[in-house]
């Protein structure tokens, strides 16, 4: 059985590196939402990621990354992505008085 869990990670990044860690994120294939914030924590863009927009929405959202991405010098870009874990089942412990 598996579980699954959403993790919240961050990385900064400088204007120039903005599209290509995106396209990276976008490609990964387990982000669900990507959050472009400037160094003062003003959200830019939140980008929500399904399987079935991903390569809809690609190209026309790394385009406007880069125009954002020239004017200002360094960001952080707020990944949740999905793991899932594998959960091992729980034993099963014999109670007294049972045959």
């Amino acid at each position: 059985m598996e579980q699954i869990r959403v993790v919240y990670e961050e990385f900064k990044v400088l204007g120039k590196e903005l599209v290509d860690k995106v396209g990276q994120l976008i490609q990964a294939g387990n982000v669900r939402r990507v959050i472009v914030k400037d160094d003062k924590g003003n959200t830019f863009m939140e980008i929500p990621l399904t399987v079935a927009t991903v390569g809809a929405i690609a190209v026309p959202v790394l385009a406007g990354l880069g125009a954002i991405a020239a004017l200002i010098a360094a960001f952080t870009i707020g990944v949740e992505k999905v793991k899932q874990e594998a959960i091992e089942p729980e034993p099963e412990v014999e109670q007294p008085g049972k045959s």
